[in-house]
């Protein structure tokens, strides 16, 4: 199956930033629209942001809208979330999904799933 690997979280100070990357395995990573979701303790899963398979539309979360942005290198095959003014509410473990041939908010609607990357924001 696809592989979906994380990796750039960690602990950063109320209104720092971090860049999440997300390598895809495979030869069809043009194919799969991509997802970040977020899941904080005790809490569900929940969406961040999408980006399209071609890398022309993209949605957020009212929550991170204006903080968060995805991102694509499909040559590379590497999404990234770049996030800024981190608040301690944004404490969750983030994952990439990988949606074959569609892209959207939903968290049944990804394929492929990464393992998470832990981003704590600290007051």
């Amino acid at each position: 199956q696809v592989q979906l690997v994380e990796s750039g979280g960690g602990v950063v100070e109320t209104g720092g930033s971090l860049r999440l990357a997300c390598a895809v395995s495979g030869d069809y990573f043009s194919r799969y629209g991509m997802g970040w979701f977020r899941q904080g303790p005790g809490k569900e899963r929940e969406f961040v942001g999408t980006i399209d398979w071609n890398g022309i539309n993209t949605n957020y979360a009212a929550s991170v809208k204006d903080r968060f942005t995805i991102s694509r290198d499909n040559a590379k095959n590497m999404v990234y979330l770049q996030m800024n003014s981190l608040k301690p509410e944004d404490t969750a473990v983030y994952y990439c999904a990988a949606a074959k041939w569609r892209w959207g908010i939903s968290v049944s609607g990804y394929n492929y799933w990464g393992q998470g990357t832990q981003v704590t924001g600290s007051s």
